[in-house]
This record gives C-alpha cells, sequence and structure tokens, in this order.
C-alpha cells in the first residue's frame, strides 16, 4: 500500500505540524541556532560596551552595526538635516554641539547643504565637506561621499550616516557606509 497524502482542506493555513514530536524538533532547532552564535569572552564585552560610550551609542545599536558589517565605527557623518541646520542663519543647538564634542576615539565630520556655512560646524565636527545634492546619480552620490571621506584618509565602510531624510538613509547604501541612524534616534538616546 502506497503513502497516503492529503490536502489541506479549506480553512488550513498551513501552520506548524501538530505531529507528534513537534515540540522536541523545535527545541533541538533552537539549541541549534543559539549554539552557532559566537560567545565573546566577557573582556571583549566590556570593551565594546566602552567604545559605543566613546561612540555616544548605546551599545545594543553599536553591536548591531558591529554585527552587521564586520568593523567597527571609525567615523560619524552627520547631516545638517540631522543637526537641525535648515538655513543659513541656524545655529547648532548647544546640547548637540556638547554631545558631538563628547565623542571621543571617532572621526566626526558633517556634509552641509548650500547656504550653510562649513565654518559654523567646525568645531565640534573634525571636517565639514559638501553634503550630495539630491538630483544627482546614484554614482555621483558614491563619488561625492568617498571623495569626502578619502581626503579624511579613512574607508567609508566604517562611517556611520546620522542623518533624517530619505535621500540621506540612501547615502549609506550609496557609499558603502556602515549603516544609518536618524539624527532624532542619536541625539535623543533612543539609538
Amino acid at each position: 500500500m502506497g503513502a497516503v497524502t492529503t490536502t489541506a482542506g479549506i480553512g488550513h493555513n498551513n501552520g506548524p505540524t501538530m505531529e507528534p514530536g513537534h515540540s522536541w524538533r523545535k527545541h533541538v532547532w533552537t539549541k541549534a541556532r543559539a549554539d552557532l552564535l559566537p560567545t565573546l569572552p566577557i573582556e571583549v564585552v566590556r570593551l565594546r560596551v566602552k567604545r559605543a560610550a566613546e561612540l555616544g551609542l548605546p551599545y545594543k545599536t553599536y553591536a548591531s552595526v558591529r554585527a552587521s558589517t564586520g568593523h567597527d565605527v571609525i567615523g560619524l557623518l552627520f547631516s545638517t538635516n540631522a543637526l537641525d541646520l535648515l538655513r543659513a542663519n541656524d545655529r547648532l543647538e548647544a546640547e548637540k554641539a556638547a554631545k558631538i564634542a563628547a565623542i571621543r576615539n571617532c572621526d566626526r565630520v558633517s556634509l552641509y547643504y548650500p547656504g550653510i556655512a562649513p565654518d559654523s560646524l567646525i568645531p565640534p565636527c573634525d571636517a565639514a565637506a559638501p553634503a550630495p545634492a539630491p538630483w544627482l546619480s546614484w554614482s555621483e552620490t558614491r563619488q561625492q561621499l568617498v571623495s569626502a571621506l578619502r581626503s579624511r584618509g579613512r574607508p567609508c565602510g566604517g562611517y556611520l550616516i546620522i542623518g533624517e531624510t530619505g535621500a540621506e538613509r540612501e547615502w549609506a547604501a550609496a557609499g558603502k557606509t556602515a549603516g544609518f541612524l536618524t539624527g532624532e534616534r542619536f541625539f535623543n538616546g533612543a539609538a
């Protein structure tokens, strides 16, 4: 006699199997998956917690960037939108300037839009460069980001972009940077 196959009837949502042994298979799968994840020595975790604090990032955010890129964050790239500098006469808020100034062992670069004076960004940033215009192609945006960071002598992949707009979010992919974080999340500590 051959194997009997059944077709799911009306109302069947193809959910988990209810065959005997389901909970055991789930337990074994969960354990195997956990065994694949690395367990870091406590000294390494302490160093990474310290590094996250130097960058002004919560550990969870820092750890997720580090895990996704495999590299440390060597720089933060701030858009003037993230700094709330939208017009020529806007000034950087004291709290934001203090948070940027408190960042240690990290390159701090601002990308400014037309009308914003680059001198108003240094300090607290270490450098300022023109932001890619929204009408540039993907490759032109990439070239402008690479050019701005090449002058700093560091690879794009180590920079985390702090921005606000969708175009600025796309800079992360175009420049092959470490990632993107909104200015609101970075400055309000909800990163």
